[in-house]
């Protein structure tokens, strides 16, 4: 049977006037935007004991604590804004009038678009919450980027969302798929990204937060996920602002592990050639939910998220950090760590994918087009190439970027990023590490 999919209103009447669900909304750098639709709704007064918007930040270091990294926006200050409303509930409110109710304190921490339009909207979202009165709180929180044009369309999506989540938090806690969809619900297209969620907690015990991440980029709410080596979920502006950042793609249906011994010759070369301190190098692994190779759309029906998940898994426990991406080219990849504002970027990819890039008859009308947008998009993010060879069966040859076929229209740009260093060989590797395609 298909969920019916209420409108904003009426999901804020239902909580309203479920006698059970009682809590507080905290919300700071929006307007209190989430708490207005539930007082428009009607019936506040079974809901809400307590809005609050800490707006000042010397008042909200009184209420919440200092930050030590300075940012308001961020999921530091939501866990404590969190943590510290549910408390206040918890303590203040006891007694046979509230025997019966299970609470909840929402908060959000948000920046929209500011007057001069040069900031990036974005903001931290979360509820603590009760399924049964008395009974251990779970936690749902997640990031969003604020894609509308204009401040006052931001703060509709937010309290949209924010009204998204109480619902979510209370009727979707036992169905994940449909938790996550109804985040988006009464939202247009394109206005918002989700790009991180966490959940914990005893409702929470058999979800995986990989897992639960992966089903954002199926749904098309985010282009990638990060975790950190205990596969926990990050921001990745928080992991990689102002890093040099070296990735090895893999994909996460290769049978194999990856070429670690040849990684590690990259790494090395690219610390040396771009000067990189190692106390700054951050070093992703990332499992691609497409095929690097081709530019067809894949059917996420086909994708067995469990068995990318494990695979993320696995990676996260080679200690270092791992994307997880739908990133069929290597522009869209460096595009999407552009926004992190990396110091660098290395890329070590198999010369196998170069070679379908500069082939002209893998492509239809407007190949030139299609190759520098490729270039433009790649390289002006200071990203370097590092391709390892590979053995091809039928000459029994080793392929390098010396060797790689390239069709003439695409030789001279190609000849121009290697006299430049955009791509590089790896060098000094051992004749084993050399894998066939």
């Amino acid at each position: 049977m298909e969920r019916e999919i209420l409108d904003t209103k009426r999901k804020a009447l239902n909580i309203n006037l479920n006698p059970n669900i009682y809590g507080t909304f905290a919300e700071i750098g929006a307007g209190q935007e989430v708490a207005r639709n539930f007082f428009t709704a009607g019936a506040a007064s079974g809901t809400v004991a307590k809005t609050m918007s800490a707006y000042d930040m010397t008042f909200s270091d009184a209420i919440y604590g200092a930050e030590e990294t300075g940012r308001y926006v961020s999921q530091s200050r939501l866990k404590k804004m969190l943590n510290h409303e549910f408390e206040l509930l918890t303590e203040r409110l006891s007694g046979e009038k509230y025997d019966s109710r299970t609470f909840f304190a929402f908060a959000d921490t948000v920046t929209t678009l500011n007057y001069n339009k040069s900031n990036d909207p974005h903001g931290w979202i979360g509820i603590k919450f009760q399924t049964e009165p008395g009974g251990e709180p779970n936690e749902i929180f997640f990031h969003v980027r604020l894609l509308d044009t204009d401040a006052a369309l931001q703060q509709n999506v937010l309290g949209t969302i924010g009204v998204n989540l109480v619902y979510a938090a209370f009727y979707y806690h036992n169905e994940p798929k449909n938790m996550i969809e109804s985040l988006a619900e009464n939202l247009t297209v394109g206005s918002v990204e989700i790009d991180l969620i966490s959940v914990s907690g005893p409702v929470f015990k058999n979800i995986n937060n990989i897992l639960l991440n992966l089903y954002l980029i199926v749904k098309d709410f985010s282009d990638a996920a990060i975790f950190d080596s205990l596969g926990n979920p990050c921001l990745a502006k928080d992991l990689l602002y102002k890093k040099d950042i070296m990735i090895l793609r893999t994909k996460y249906a290769q049978k194999s592990l990856p070429n670690f011994s040849m990684f590690n010759k990259a790494v090395d070369q690219f610390q040396r050639t771009e000067h990189v301190k190692k106390e700054n190098l951050s070093v992703l692994i990332e499992v691609l939910l497409s095929n690097v190779l081709t530019a067809d759309e894949i059917n996420h029906e086909d994708i067995d998220l469990r068995a990318v998940a494990q695979r993320a898994e696995e990676m996260c426990k080679t200690g270092n950090l791992v994307i997880v991406s739908n990133f069929a080219r290597h522009n869209k990849l460096a595009k999407y760590l552009g926004r992190c504002k990396p110091k660098s970027v290395g890329i070590s990819t198999n010369i196998n994918n170069l070679k379908f890039v500069f082939n002209s008859s893998n492509f239809g009308e407007n190949y030139s087009s299609q190759l520098m947008s490729y270039v433009s998009d790649m390289f002006s993010q200071n990203v370097k190439l590092f391709a390892y060879p590979y053995l091809d069966k039928k000459s029994n040859q080793v392929i390098t970027t010396a060797n790689m076929p390239v069709t003439p229209d695409a030789k001279p740009l190609f000849d121009f990023l290697i006299l430049n260093g955009y791509i590089s060989d790896i060098k000094d590797y051992n004749e084993t590490d050399v894998k066939t395609v």
